[in-house]
């Protein structure tokens, strides 16, 4: 057996005739004999003579296709050969500075435009923290009168004005609002940083000014509607609607940012026809288009943040107009510039069963639908009971003196108005007019502590609802702006983070029940013994009276009292020391 594995082994062997380049290629030749065995080939120490090496150059000029598999592996292999450096360099913002002599420390913040207005410390807070320089003038004077154009305000310059007018420093907080994260300028930390202050004002503006619109205009409705059409005319979904009807979509993105882009929204809004289905029917068809070539993801991320820029700058911009003329010239902005219609279909709410509301409302309201041109224009008489006498009486009904002398009245009022610090000092010419709103602020207290359970569904406004949806919205305003003037340097992110951790719910019922206020609350007797079962049930409740209590403050003595409500009596900040 060993001895025919060895001659079948002898006759496999490998056998090759090497010979001598020829003048054509045919004439080489390979004959072999394939082995299962490894096989050692040595390199003959001689030469072949005549050798020729035939090779093919290909032109410069001749480029492979951008999408060819061999351009794409040899730019990956182009790419390895850059190797990264050994030793990593951390960030800039990781890399510790030097601290700042006493000197310099003192010539920055004095020389900072935040500090330059006494008289007016929430709008001071909210200016740069550093001089513009030539860039931002650059700007300014190249967009701005396009901006003020749009905005219908006067194309002079607001330097001109005195000291004492907060309208001075309008033209640089206008600047700041349309310098939105993803424009050249935002690299300046003194333009980011004020950017983003002022959306986190304006947010909080906008809220408050549409909430007081629709209490105003709806009378009867509950708040779940009002939310809902606030959402319709601000959602970040209608933003860029809003932003092409006042033609401001070439000030956020100027010409040579327009590219980056997609066609629906660098083009304005077609008016709406019978038309309309069948355009949506073909949108839809370009969407399934666009999965099969891969270009979804892109256009998902673009709509994702032009919205995003467009929300940012349209806050910024209500923020600005909040520091520099005030409330009224919000809501001129928002309806007349803007073009917002509250009775749109898109801003309608859904439909949902309503409780018949048999109780009267304010003279006022009867059979008249307030327009924005009456809020926003409206003054209260020089004997008015309260600082906002209308939007007292869309929250209060005329029917809560019925509960005048009932038991709530003798026993629980006085230890509230004791613990809230009520009633005011006030100096009126008459002392009937103090009669009369000690009166009405104890009929507000208890509309605060009525719970819905207990009359809403015989009498849907006689609860706390209403209190509390204007009570949420003036207290997310104080609340941003003590931040705003409290941290000078902190950016709006940080900012907005720093809101939503102390203003939450849990938190806001907390402050409440630690002034035991939340045994005043009026319940119906069977959510009465769920609660006593059950505590954490009462919870929501004790946080919706907190914010009806700032909502009634604010309608009777105005934004001030709200203030001392919240950082003096339930102290929202915690700086207080605490009873051991």
């Amino acid at each position: 057996m060993l001895q025919s594995f060895n001659s079948t082994n002898s006759s496999m062997e490998l056998s090759s005739s090497l010979t001598h380049f020829s003048k054509k290629l045919s004439d080489i030749s390979f004959s072999s004999s394939l082995s299962p065995f490894p096989l050692q080939l040595y390199p003959q120490p001689s030469k072949p003579k005549n050798l020729r090496v035939l090779a093919v150059a290909v032109g410069p000029s001749q480029e492979l296709p951008r999408n060819s598999p061999q351009r794409l592996l040899k730019e990956l292999a182009h790419r390895k050969k850059a190797t990264a450096p050994r030793k990593k360099v951390p960030p800039k913002r990781f890399i510790l500075k030097p601290p700042l002599d006493d000197k310099k420390l003192t010539e920055r913040f004095l020389n900072s435009p935040q500090l330059s207005l006494k008289q007016f410390p929430l709008l001071s807070s909210c200016l740069p923290s550093s001089k513009l320089n030539t860039a931002d003038n650059t700007w300014i004077d190249e967009y701005l009168l396009e901006a003020k154009q749009a905005l219908g305000y006067p194309l002079e310059k607001s330097d001109e004005l005195g000291d004492d007018n907060p309208a001075k420093q309008f033209d640089t907080l206008l600047y700041l609002a349309f310098q939105h994260p993803s424009c050249d300028r935002t690299n300046a930390r003194h333009v980011r940083s004020a950017h983003s202050r002022l959306w986190f004002l304006g947010q909080y503006v906008l809220e408050l000014a549409l909430a007081e619109f629709f209490l105003q205009r709806y009378p009867r409705e509950s708040p779940g509607p009002m939310r809902e059409r606030v959402f319709g005319l601000i959602g970040k979904r209608n933003l860029p609607n809003w932003i092409k009807a006042a033609s401001l979509q070439n000030l956020i993105f100027p010409y040579d940012d327009m590219d980056k882009l997609i066609r629906k929204d660098r083009e304005p809004p077609v008016k709406q026809n019978k038309n309309r289905v069948k355009s949506e029917a073909y949108d839809r068809i370009a969407v399934i288009l666009r999965l099969w070539v891969g270009k979804l993801m892109d256009v998902l991320y673009c709509n994702t943040s032009v919205a995003n820029i467009y929300r940012s700058v349209f806050w910024a911009l209500f923020g600005a107009i909040y520091l520099c003329f005030g409330m009224p010239e919000v809501y001129r902005v928002l309806f007349e510039v803007f073009g917002m219609d509250p009775e749109a279909e898109d801003c309608q709410p859904r439909l949902r069963r309503q409780l018949e509301d048999v109780d009267y409302v304010s003279v006022e309201f009867e059979g008249n639908k307030l327009s924005w041109q009456d809020i926003a224009t409206y003054k209260p008489p020089e004997d008015a009971l309260f600082a906002h006498p209308r939007l007292f009486r869309a929250c209060v009904p005329p029917g809560m003196h019925r509960f005048r002398g009932n038991i709530w009245d003798y026993d629980s009022k006085p230890q509230v108005m004791q613990i809230l610090g009520y009633p005011l000092a006030v100096n009126d010419r008459i002392p009937e007019i103090t009669e009369a709103r000690n009166i009405e602020l104890g009929l507000g207290l208890q509309l605060c502590f009525m719970h819905p359970s207990k009359y809403k569904f015989e009498h849907p406004r006689f609860c706390f609802e209403r209190l509390e949806y204007v009570g949420q919205k003036i207290q997310d305003l104080v609340m941003a702006e003590r931040l705003l003037m409290k941290h000078l340097d902190a950016p709006g992110r940080w900012l907005q983070e720093k809101h939503r951790r102390v203003l939450m719910n849990k938190f806001c019922g907390r402050y409440l029940r630690e002034k035991y206020l939340h045994r005043f609350i009026i319940y119906s007797e069977q959510v009465q013994d769920a609660y006593e079962n059950n505590r954490r049930l009462r919870n929501p409740a004790t946080t919706a009276v907190q914010q009806a209590l700032h909502g009634l403050s604010y309608t009777v003595y105005g934004k001030p009292d709200v203030r001392r409500l919240m950082f003096e009596v339930f102290d929202f900040e915690q700086i207080q020391p605490k009873y051991v």
